[in-house]
């Protein structure tokens, strides 16, 4: 893949707009992405969840990036046959090679003319990585709107708690095995 990133004269990336690499994937559930009480599979909905999400890493990242990790996957009401979904993704902060991706997941009916509903929503961290599975810089995200500048916002918090989170456990781990409790 070419790498779209762009510098300026200092070699310092050119931060994108939130809107470059927002985007909205649609599928219409059928009867081969059910569980047995005839909902959709969460799997099936996490997969088009990370789907989008990874489009919009390779587009704000300009290339290659894989995920890192998912949050709070949330599903707020079933998704059933014949739903029309449409996943949008947003990237909401970025680090030196990570970011965040915001994801909702709306349902409608394909039959009726009432407005999509909301349906899940996840948060998925990324990290950009260049031809040899090393990870590579990211430009900076740009919040254009009042809520991309909270989703910015509330991606830091996020963040902080995953360092915090990582933290603890591996301290826990640690003092484990000082113990000689390590129950490998």
């Amino acid at each position: 893949m070419t790498e779209l990133v762009t510098s300026d004269p200092d070699g310092e990336l050119v931060g994108k707009p939130t809107s470059v690499s927002r985007i909205t994937l649609s599928h219409i559930m059928t009867a081969g992405d059910t569980n047995l009480l005839g909902s959709v599979h969460g799997g099936v909905i996490m997969k088009l969840v990370d789907d989008a999400a990874g489009a919009v890493a390779g587009r704000h990242s300009g290339g290659p990036a894989v995920t890192a990790s998912m949050d709070e996957m949330a599903f707020l009401e079933p998704v059933r046959i014949g739903d029309l979904v449409h996943v949008r993704a947003q990237v909401n902060w970025t680090g030196r090679s990570s970011m965040e991706v915001g994801v909702r997941v709306l349902a409608e009916r394909w039959n009726e003319s009432s407005p999509a509903q909301q349906v899940g929503s996840a948060y998925l961290v990324f990290a950009a990585v260049d031809e040899h599975g090393k990870p590579r810089r990211v430009p900076p995200v740009v919040p254009e709107t009042e809520r991309d500048k909270r989703r910015y916002q509330e991606a830091q918090i996020r963040r902080t708690h995953r360092l915090a989170r990582r933290r603890a456990i591996m301290e826990l781990r640690e003092r484990r095995a000082a113990e000689g409790l390590d129950d490998a």
